[in-house]
């Protein structure tokens, strides 16, 4: 049996894809992505595929693989990547790595609040560029989590992690909202399940951590933002098509809301002239969530003992029910 594996990936998921002598396997040796061109020839005969957030697999690469093609294993908790319709009809299994990147994603959720709250990054500017003269009261003032209300979009595993980290700090009432209500997970934090435009109205800060769904795809928008107080942080580590990034702009630059921070846009990456980019109460991360030795080590490892348990017909440590 043969493999395609896209991308460079740590070694450790390589040592085991090598070690099982299940498979032999060809990989895209580089830190950019395959290029659509080779990702089409190169996918062509192979009974297993392991591949990023950023390949798009849809029915013109499962077609030029052929029938062979028996497991897709994504190096990812996220897969709006995936065709997964198309997937399912081809009788194609798949498997993700959830569970591995709650923490690390959370953490950096959290990083990114305080960042972007307390405005480190300007901070940090100012101290460079001649900016920082003398105290002064009223300079650099930010905004604090104690005796905050933070709302959750998604408190699904990053959800209630985010929300674990964040209790410490003097929360003193958690918001969540989702397709349904989660009695159980929000028990922890005693987090009021509430629609969408109460989760805005309420909040001091939102921090985004639900899936890409066609009903969550644009649904941080114009109305969303006008419902924000203006004294709200918003941020968004889920994916960046949640978000409507004009209207987020608007919001920045007419004092709608106080600031934003983004570890995830649309497109990724995010071009250089973006008008986000020149914004001071914005900071912006290059999708670094799951960006821990340690967290993308067990990805890779994951992702290898999915695709070389879908080969042999066994049960993947993780896979997508579809």
């Amino acid at each position: 049996m043969q493999a395609l594996v896209t991308r460079r990936i740590p070694q450790e998921g390589l040592a085991v894809l090598a070690q099982a002598g299940v498979c032999s396997f060809q990989q895209w040796d580089s830190d950019e992505p395959i290029p659509r061109s080779e990702l089409l020839a190169q996918v062509a005969g192979k009974h297993g595929l392991l591949c990023l957030l950023s390949d798009r697999i849809d029915k013109e690469v499962l077609d030029a693989a052929g029938s062979n093609l028996k497991v897709i294993s994504t190096m990812s908790v996220g897969v709006d990547h995936l065709a997964l319709e198309e997937i399912k009809k081809r009788g194609i299994r798949v498997g993700y790595t959830p569970d591995i990147l709650t923490d690390a994603t959370a953490e950096l959720a959290v990083a990114l609040l305080l960042a972007t709250s307390r405005r480190l990054p300007e901070s940090m500017e100012e101290v460079k560029n001649g900016g920082w003269t003398t105290w002064k009261p009223l300079w650099m003032c930010g905004y604090g989590l104690s005796d905050s209300t933070v709302g959750i979009i998604g408190l699904g595993r990053i959800g209630q992690a985010v929300a674990r980290r964040l209790k410490p700090f003097g929360v003193k009432k958690f918001l969540y909202t989702g397709s349904h209500p989660k009695p159980e997970s929000a028990a922890e934090f005693q987090a009021e399940f509430v629609p969408l435009t109460k989760l805005g109205e309420e909040s001091d800060f939102v921090v985004v951590t639900c899936s890409l769904t066609p009903e969550t795809k644009g649904m941080c928008n114009e109305d969303f933002f006008a419902r924000m107080k203006k004294t709200s942080v918003f941020i968004n580590t889920s994916r960046g098509a949640v978000v409507n990034q004009d209207d987020l702009y608007q919001a920045l630059v007419s004092g709608q809301i106080a600031a934003a921070g983004l570890d995830v846009t649309t497109p990724e990456p995010l071009p250089t002239d973006d008008p986000l980019l020149a914004l001071k109460n914005c900071v912006i991360l290059p999708h670094i969530g799951s960006a821990t030795y340690g967290t993308r080590n067990a990805m890779s490892v994951l992702a290898a003992n999915n695709l070389l348990a879908g080969l042999k017909g066994e049960k993947m440590p993780s896979e997508l029910q579809l």
